[in-house]
C-alpha cells in the first residue's frame, strides 16, 4: 500500500465480474483479511488531519479562548476546567450534527462529496424518517422548510453556547473556590435540549447522527444539576455507555467483528498479525482464539470491569490505571478506522475518562455516594438504563445506538438486490445531493469495473459478519436470478440517500424503502431488500424480512445465530437453515374463502 496507491484486489476486473456471486465474495473476503478495504494511506491520513486540526485544535482553541483559560497549547491550564469540558462536548455534538465527524468521508462510503449531514438536512425535499408514528405533527417523510429551520436553529444554538463566555456558578465556586472561568450558562442549554428533541421527533436520522442517546443526557445534566451532582451524573453516563457496550458484546456476534476491523487497520502493518485473527487462512476465516481473546478480554471485560472500578475506586493509582486502560482502549479503536469512523467520539471519551475520574476523583467528594439527595443516583441510573434494557429485550423498538450496542456486531442489517439497470433509478431521487456510490467513484475517474469491484468489497465485508451469512442465504433462497442482479450493502446505500448511517439498519428498514419507492417507483422485482433485525439478548435467532419495494414485505422468517457464525462468508455448504414464518402468498391464500 502506497500513500496514493491502494491495494486493489489482484483480479482482472472484466473477467472477475463475470464470475458467480459467492466466488467473487470469497475472493474479496480473502483479500480483506490481509488488506482490509485496501485504501491508500492518503485516506486515513486525511482523517487524521481532520481529527487533529478541525476537531482537537479548533475545538480546544475555541473552548479555551471563549472561557478565559489557556492558551490552548497550555494543556495543564485547561484540561481540568469544567467549562472547557462542557464546551468540548458541545463542539463534538456540533460537528456530529453538521456531518463532519462520524460517518464522514470515503471510509463511510462518502466519496464525492465526502460530507453528508448538512447537505441533506438543510435541504427541503430530502427524505426524513420519524421515529414514532403516534407522535402528532410528525407525519410524512419529506423534509419541509420548517424541518430545515429546526435543524439550522439546533446548530446555531450549539454554536452560541460554545462561543459565549462561561458565567459564575455558586455551586462551582463552593466546590472549586479558585475557579474563575465559570460554567456554560444553563439558559443557553435550554434551546439545544429542546431542539435536540424536536429534530429527533421529526427525523430520527439527525438525532442519531448527533448521538443524542449520549450527549442529550449530558446537556440536561449541564443545565439542571448543581456542579458536584453534574460531575457524578456524567460519570454514571459514561460508565453506562461503556458497560452497555460491554454487555452487548456477550453472545456470538462480536468475535466476528474483531478480525475484519483489525484487517482494515492501517496501524497493523503485518499481514501475519492480521491473518492470526482467523482460524486457518485461506481455508477457514472464522475468528481464531486470538480474535476471541481480543473480543472478550480486550473488549467485553475491559468495558464492563474497568468502568465499575473507576466509578467506585478511591485509590489514586487504581484510578490512574483504569483511566490509562480506557484511554488506550479508545485509541486502539481510533487506530482501526472502523467503517463508521467514530473517531471524534473515541477521542472525546478518552479525554472524558481523564477529566472525570482523574480531575474529579471519588476520593475528593465526587463519588456516587456524594450525590445529594442520595436517591438521585437511582433515578439517574434508571433513566439512563431504560433504553439499553428495552433495546436489548426488544431491539425492534429501539435503535442499536440508544441500546448502547456500539460496534458489537449485533446489528439490524440489510442487502439490496437490483434487477439489471434498476440501481440507476435511485439517481432520479429528487432533491438528493449525491449519486449512487458506484457513480461517485466513476466521477472521480475510476473505470466502471473498478468502481463496481470497490463497492462489492463492502458486501464481502458484510459477509464476514454474522448477519451477512444469513442475509446472503435469504437472497440465495428467494432469488433464482441472483447471478444477474447487482447486490449492494444497504448501510452504504442508505448513507448516499439519507446523508448518514452508523451501522443502524433501522435507518433503511421498511419506512425508508417506502419513502424511496414513493419517489422512484420501482417495478415489482426490480429492488429486493433482505433485512434482518438485531438479536434480542434472550433469543437464539434473528428475524428477517424480504421486501419488494413495489409490493412491500413478501416474506418473514428467522435463522439461528449459531448457524450463521459457524459458516464461512461465501457459504460453501449452501444457504444456512432458514425458518419461514410468513409469506405474502400464504396471506393471500388464507384470505380466500374456502
Amino acid at each position: 500500500m502506497g500513500f496514493k496507491t491502494g491495494d486493489f484486489p489482484p483480479v482482472d476486473p472484466e473477467t472477475f465480474l463475470r464470475k458467480p456471486l459467492f466466488e467473487r465474495t470469497k475472493a474479496l473476503a480473502l483479500h480483506w483479511v490481509q488488506f482490509g478495504f485496501g485504501s491508500p494511506k492518503m485516506i486515513p491520513a486525511t482523517y487524521v488531519v481532520k481529527l487533529i486540526f478541525l476537531y482537537v485544535l479548533a475545538g480546544v482553541a475555541i473552548a479555551t479562548a471563549t472561557s478565559g483559560v489557556g492558551p490552548f497549547w497550555d494543556v495543564a491550564a485547561w484540561w481540568h476546567e469544567p467549562v472547557v469540558y462542557q464546551k468540548l462536548v458541545l463542539w463534538t455534538v456540533l460537528l456530529e450534527a453538521v456531518g463532519v465527524a462520524g460517518s464522514w468521508g470515503p471510509i463511510a462510503g462518502k466519496f464525492k462529496p465526502m460530507t453528508g449531514g448538512i447537505l441533506f438536512w438543510a435541504r427541503p425535499g430530502t427524505i426524513r424518517l420519524r421515529p414514532w408514528r403516534r407522535v402528532p405533527f410528525t407525519a410524512g417523510d419529506r423534509r419541509s422548510g420548517f424541518d430545515v429551520l429546526l435543524y439550522l436553529a439546533f446548530l446555531a444554538s450549539l454554536l452560541t453556547a460554545i462561543v459565549l463566555p462561561g458565567a459564575p456558578d455558586a455551586a462551582l465556586s463552593a466546590a472549586l473556590p479558585g475557579n474563575t472561568s465559570g460554567l456554560v450558562r444553563p439558559a443557553l442549554l435550554i434551546a439545544p435540549i429542546v431542539l435536540y428533541v424536536l429534530n429527533g421527533l421529526r427525523d430520527k436520522t439527525i438525532f442519531l447522527a448527533a448521538r443524542g442517546e449520549q450527549y442529550l443526557p449530558a446537556l440536561v445534566f449541564f443545565a439542571f444539576l448543581p456542579f458536584v451532582n453534574m460531575i457524578i451524573a456524567a460519570k454514571l453516563l459514561i460508565c453506562i455507555v461503556w458497560i452497555g457496550a460491554g454487555v452487548s458484546k456477550f453472545g456470538k456476534h462480536f468475535t466476528n467483528v474483531v478480525p475484519p476491523m483489525v484487517s482494515n487497520s492501517p496501524c497493523v502493518p503485518f499481514k501475519w498479525l492480521k491473518r492470526a485473527h482467523y482460524r486457518d487462512f485461506p481455508n477457514d476465516i472464522r475468528p481464531s482464539k486470538l480474535a476471541s481473546f481480543m473480543a472478550h478480554v480486550g473488549g467485553t471485560t475491559v468495558e464492563i470491569i474497568t468502568p465499575l472500578v473507576l466509578l467506585f475506586s478511591t485509590n489514586h493509582w487504581v484510578t490512574l490505571a483504569g483511566v490509562a486502560l480506557m484511554v488506550v482502549f479508545h485509541l486502539f479503536i481510533t487506530s482501526t478506522f472502523p467503517l463508521a469512523v467514530p473517531l471524534e467520539w473515541n477521542i472525546l471519551f478518552g479525554y472524558l475518562a481523564i477529566f472525570l475520574f482523574l480531575g474529579f476523583p471519588a476520593s475528593a467528594g465526587y463519588g456516587v455516594g456524594d450525590l445529594t439527595p442520595g436517591w438521585l443516583g437511582v433515578v439517574i441510573a434508571a433513566a439512563l438504563l431504560f433504553f439499553p434494557v428495552l433495546g436489548n429485550l426488544r431491539p425492534d423498538l429501539v435503535s442499536f445506538l440508544p441500546s448502547m450496542r456500539q460496534y458489537a456486531g449485533n446489528w439490524a442489517s440489510a442487502l439490496w438486490a437490483f434487477a439489471p439497470g434498476a440501481e440507476a433509478k435511485l439517481n432520479t431521487l429528487p432533491h438528493r445531493p449525491t449519486k449512487n456510490q458506484v457513480d461517485q467513484l466513476q466521477a472521480m475517474g475510476y473505470p466502471a469495473e473498478v468502481a463496481e469491484i470497490t463497492m462489492q468489497q463492502t458486501i464481502a465485508w458484510r459477509s464476514m459478519h454474522s448477519q451477512g451469512r444469513g442475509l446472503f442465504s435469504v437472497l440465495a433462497k428467494n432469488l433464482p436470478d441472483l447471478e444477474t442482479r447487482t447486490v449492494r450493502e444497504a448501510e452504504f446505500g442508505c448513507n448516499s440517500i439519507l446523508g448518514f448511517n452508523f451501522g443502524d439498519g433501522h435507518l433503511h428498514g421498511l419506512d425508508f424503502v417506502n419513502a424511496v419507492q414513493k419517489r422512484v417507483g420501482f417495478a415489482p422485482g426490480e429492488w429486493i431488500v433482505v433485512w434482518v433485525e438485531s438479536q434480542a439478548i434472550h433469543s437464539k435467532v434473528q428475524h428477517y424480512q424480504v421486501i419488494d419495494a413495489a409490493l412491500g414485505v413478501v416474506e418473514r422468517g428467522h435463522w439461528t445465530v449459531a448457524d450463521a457464525v459457524n459458516e464461512q462468508p461465501w457459504l460453501p455448504n449452501g444457504p444456512i437453515p432458514l425458518t419461514v414464518t410468513w409469506t405474502a402468498n400464504q396471506a393471500k391464500t388464507s384470505s380466500v374463502p374456502a
